[in-house]
């Protein structure tokens, strides 16, 4: 399987995780939101390991405070040495990006493993994912399932996906299409647009499931819906052959246009084609 871009994935998690963390705790605007700042960083500055986690996704959200990552790192840094999980994580992800520290992925390893060990999925997908590409570890496929596998059980989606590829493409497991199948599923059904397409192509190809190319196109329509542009161009080539829908040249060019629109190179030339 086509293996997702994976560059940015890390400091997406981690805004999104100070973004959610700093809302929650902080009011959007006013007194209110200086006091909570207030009464945060004095819990934080006695030593209050979620209140210096707190404090850190302020200062990383920008949420009620000047944004700063390195003040983010200053407090994540804090609290994940009293081994809160989540700050250890997202001083990892400081690491890994090189956002108020010097980049080091072995320092990146080093604080997700020790959030991973505590279960936070989010560390383990990105242990896993450490060990799939080589970043700070020893390259080890055996050893990214592994993490993969602790975080899809607890329900991490991209998580599910990436186990479902390795069973795929045998990587670090015994091949499997059933298995992958299952994870695919999993995480399609929560809405990841990868596990979707890929769910459609197995369906299409018939490996793990029985072959039907109605279920591939509702799995490619869903990924489609996303804008997946592989989905898109998928989802047109199954309306222009008419496998799996009502044959529709102007439904396939329709879709064709969404992929080019999104860089598909086929598609676009496909759009042209077909004008």
């Amino acid at each position: 399987m086509k293996r997702r871009f994976v560059a940015t994935w890390l400091i997406v998690g981690v805004v999104g995780l100070c973004a959610a963390t700093a809302s929650a705790e902080v009011p959007s605007s006013g007194q209110p939101q200086a006091e909570a700042i207030v009464q945060c960083r004095e819990a934080a500055e006695q030593g209050d390991a979620e209140a210096q986690f707190r404090l850190g996704a302020c200062y990383a959200a920008g949420q009620g405070v000047s944004q700063s990552y390195t003040e983010a790192a200053k407090w994540f840094r804090k609290a994940a040495e009293q081994g809160n999980a989540k700050a250890q994580f997202a001083l990892g992800v400081c690491y890994h990006a090189g956002e108020g520290v010097e980049r080091s992925y072995t320092e990146a390893v080093r604080w997700h493993r020790k959030a991973a060990e505590q279960g936070l999925a989010q560390a383990q997908f990105a242990l896993g994912l450490y060990y799939a590409l080589g970043q700070g570890v020893k390259h080890a496929y055996a050893e990214a399932v592994k993490w993969y596998r602790k975080a899809a059980e607890q329900g991490h989606a991209e998580a599910q996906f990436y186990l479902g590829s390795c069973y795929y493409g045998g990587r670090g497991v015994e091949q499997s299409y059933a298995e992958a199948v299952r994870w695919f599923r999993e995480a399609a059904e929560q809405g990841d647009a990868y596990a979707q397409f890929a769910l459609g192509r197995c369906y299409y190809s018939g490996h793990g499931v029985t072959q039907s190319y109605t279920e591939a196109v509702r799995w490619y329509r869903k990924a489609a819906e996303q804008g997946f542009a592989e989905a898109q161009y998928n989802l047109g080539a199954c309306y222009y052959s008419g496998q799996g829908v009502e044959q529709s040249t102007a439904l396939a060019r329709q879709w064709f246009l969404e992929a080019a629109r999104r860089g598909n190179i086929r598609a676009a030339q496909l759009w042209e084609a077909l004008e």
